[in-house]
């Protein structure tokens, strides 16, 4: 298994722009990173580079724009997809991958893809109670949306969907801000991460990252947990149409041929888990999404919930991201 495929299952050509272009500019009303170069990367593709006070130096955010992008005008506005990327951080999964730009309903969108640090979750970090950087929640909030809606043409009418951590982070910011998004779709994600902390903090040893530095202790600090988890703000999501996907963590028809890696910390889960079950992290997503779902659906909340045979290193979210689109797109279409 590749480095790249390994992340993924613990997670969870170059112009400069002409005319629209806006490198060096100053910050957008609101926000408070600046863009400091642009590429072009195909027609369609373009690559930011933030300068990210949040983050505490240099972030990417791909673009993928829609038609008559390059010809925009003061004003300008297209509905937005934002595609939130995966623990792993790579923001190209979504082109290299799930090949988002194949999907002609996006043709009239404009797709935001931002990256993220390595096991970053969508979250401004604890840091033991010291908080400050990296504060992904405030890069995404008050640096790449922003600057998108100014100088990028994105409007107000938005959706986003997440894998993994994306996920995670979609649910999170819908949750946390009522009407922030018309739409979400979470694909194999820990949306109840205060359910298996040793299943998280355990992911976050093996990459080499201070897991506790993100939520806490979730003994000690279990309020700052809570504070994030999407299913303890799911009041928040009851207005929004969400839709959750996950893997069973069994065997499905689009893993590859190599297991996901195991992970130490994680025994206790794995023999609570189903003997058929090969992939712990999507197991434990499995059951968290379906409580969230539940949890949705006594609410009252516009939820659809797909449950299917796969794994967390599998390529499921090609197929989810298709199968969420008319969720995403009726919200885009207001």
């Amino acid at each position: 298994m590749t480095n790249s495929r390994t992340r993924r299952a613990v997670l969870t050509g170059a112009a400069f722009l002409g005319a629209g272009g806006l490198l060096g500019a100053a910050p957008a009303p609101g926000a408070t990173g600046r863009v400091v170069a642009e590429r072009r990367q195909d027609e369609r593709l373009v690559e930011l580079t933030l300068d990210s006070p949040a983050l505490g130096g240099p972030a990417t955010v791909a673009l993928l724009t829609p038609r008559g992008w390059d010809r925009r005008r003061p004003g300008d506005r297209w509905p937005t997809l934002y595609l939130l990327a995966g623990g792993d951080g790579d923001h190209t999964t979504w082109t290299n991958l799930f090949r988002v730009q194949e999907l002609a309903e996006l043709r009239d969108v404009l797709v935001v893809m931002p990256g993220m640090p390595l096991f970053g979750f969508w979250t401004d970090w604890w840091n033991r109670g010291r908080k400050g950087a990296p504060r992904v929640r405030t890069y995404f909030l008050r640096e790449v949306m922003p600057l998108m809606e100014v100088s990028y043409g994105a409007g107000p009418i938005r959706a986003a969907a997440g894998e993994s951590q994306g996920g995670f982070g979609a649910l999170g910011f819908a949750a946390r801000t009522p009407g922030l998004f018309g739409a979400v779709a979470a694909f194999g994600a820990p949306v109840h991460p205060v359910r298996h902390p040793e299943m998280w903090l355990s992911g976050a040893r093996f990459l080499g990252v201070d897991g506790y530095a993100i939520f806490g202790d979730p003994w000690k600090d279990w309020e700052v947990w809570l504070d994030w988890d999407p299913y303890h703000r799911a009041e928040g999501l009851r207005r929004t149409a969400v839709y959750l996907a996950s893997g069973d963590g069994t065997p499905g028809p689009l893993d590859g041929e190599e297991p996901d890696p195991h992970i130490p910390g994680t025994e206790k889960w794995g023999a609570l888990a189903d003997d058929d079950v090969v992939s712990l992290t999507e197991a434990v997503c499995c059951e968290e999404t379906r409580m969230l779902s539940g949890r949705l659906t006594s609410l009252g909340a516009p939820v659809t919930t797909h449950i299917y045979p796969g794994t967390h290193s599998g390529t499921y979210g090609y197929r989810e991201l298709r199968h969420a689109l008319p969720v995403l797109m009726s919200a885009l279409r207001r």
